[in-house]
């Protein structure tokens, strides 16, 4: 039996794959950001590609790296400090964090902020899709500063809204930053210290591996996320 189950893997790995025939449920998973600006990329090729793929999106919660397989998503993107253990991945990039605030906050013409001026100001955080503002956190507590998180949103829609009618500070990555500030009257400056890198991984159960499916459907989000101009890969 396990001989005839070998062959019959060995005959499904020849067998070449089409696109246009491929029926499933793709669960993908990351921050609201990547949803809201990266993945149509990614669908308007399945669209066209894999037109009987449905795709479905989950925002990515930093607990679901420990209980990976039982999540059922298939390809997830987020930031981390190492390579994840126990599970496949490509590096897509690394940036580092900015602060972002409107353009006529009074801390926006100059050409450096303080770390006194920084915590002076209330801050805004964005909870959904993993940490994106520990490092800075870390880096201000060597020095003897806390900052006073006022506003906590899950989705940067929200967080774009608030910065843009208060006084809030948002620390956040350069990539969305710069994106955010193009669509918005925002504006952002170098942090007063320096903080690790962020770095960003594109992930998937290592049973996916040899999947020609799943191959075939990550080297299309990666291609977007190194592609696309609001990805990390433009920095």
């Amino acid at each position: 039996l396990c001989e005839l189950l070998d062959e019959f893997d060995a005959l499904l790995a020849d067998k070449p794959f089409d696109p246009q025939v491929w029926q499933q449920e793709f669960v993908l998973s990351s921050s609201d950001y990547v949803a809201q600006y990266i993945v149509p990329d990614v669908v308007s090729v399945v669209v066209d590609q894999a037109p009987k793929v449905n795709i479905a999106y989950r925002l990515w919660q930093p607990n679901f790296l420990s209980q990976f397989e039982s999540t059922g998503i298939h390809l997830a993107s987020t930031m981390l400090a190492e390579k994840p253990e126990n599970l496949s991945s490509i590096k897509i990039g690394q940036d580092k964090s900015v602060c972002l605030m409107r353009t006529d906050h009074l801390l926006s013409d100059a050409a450096s902020i303080s770390c006194e001026e920084l915590v002076s100001y209330p801050h805004l955080k964005v909870t959904g899709g993993g940490d994106k503002d520990s490092n800075a956190d870390i880096a201000l507590n060597k020095l003897g500063f806390r900052r006073r998180i006022a506003l906590k949103v899950p989705f940067f829609s929200a967080a774009v809204n608030a910065l843009s009618s208060s006084d809030y500070l948002m620390v956040v990555p350069e990539h969305i930053a710069r994106n955010l500030a193009k669509e918005a009257q925002l504006v952002y400056k170098p942090l007063p210290f320096d903080t690790e890198a962020h770095h960003y991984w594109l992930m998937w159960h290592p049973k996916y591996d040899q999947d020609k499916a799943h191959q075939w459907m990550r080297e299309k989000v990666l291609h977007a996320m190194q592609t696309s101009p609001y990805s990390i890969g433009m920095i």
